[in-house]
């Protein structure tokens, strides 16, 4: 089973993953985690590349692509390998991010980010998207209370990440059999028995 965690930075996805890996171990799983950008050598390699603070100047085309090809190598060498062996994969992000990333946020043409992201994700959808959302101004106020050392897209305007808000949501909107939207300020419990709950549901 192929299971995606999506939203802005600091929202909580990777507690979430983590829990729900354990979770899933506890009841004997096989269980894989990854992230994009990376979960590769080759990939890891692209990851420091997006965020590496001294490429201020890059394109948002150029980040799509970066993007792209990190996820596709990830999907060929990891995803899809596991799920044949029948493990649950759980990836912190997916094509979603860049749809809502570099398409609504960096306004290239969404024509243009599906047809890529068929590409990149060998036209592998997840089972399961859980969106945790928290607003634009719900993010600034955690990255201040952690005092957190911003690396490149974290830099970008509270504007942008504004229409990268109402992007997820708009995308969660079109793909409701998928996605399952999860208010980021509930509590971690919350959370996470959300979404263990639909898990368990899927499986049925």
């Amino acid at each position: 089973m192929f299971i995606t965690f999506e939203g802005i930075d600091l929202s909580g996805k990777s507690t979430q993953i983590k829990l729900l890996e354990e979770f899933l171990k506890s009841k004997k799983k096989k269980v894989i985690s990854v992230r994009e950008p990376g979960g590769t050598g080759i990939s890891e390699k692209i990851r420091d590349i997006l965020l590496d603070k001294k490429n201020l100047n890059m394109e948002y085309v150029t980040e799509f692509l970066l993007f792209s090809a990190s996820r596709y190598q990830l999907t060929q060498e990891v995803i899809i390998p596991k799920l044949k062996k029948n493990y649950y994969v759980l990836c912190d992000r997916y094509f979603d991010s860049s749809t809502a990333y570099q398409g609504f946020g960096g306004k290239i043409d969404l024509k243009t980010i599906y047809s890529v992201n068929k590409i990149a994700s060998g036209n592998l959808s997840p089972g399961i998207t859980f969106l945790i959302n928290i607003s634009a101004e719900e993010f600034v106020k955690r990255k201040k209370a952690i005092n957190k050392t911003e690396d490149r897209i974290e830099q970008k305007n509270l504007s942008y990440y504004k229409k990268v808000i109402d992007g997820y949501l708009k995308i969660s909107g079109d793909n409701k059999k998928r996605f399952v939207v999860i208010d980021g300020k509930k509590s971690i419990p919350e959370i996470h028995n959300i979404v263990k709950d639909h898990v368990l549901k899927f499986k049925k």
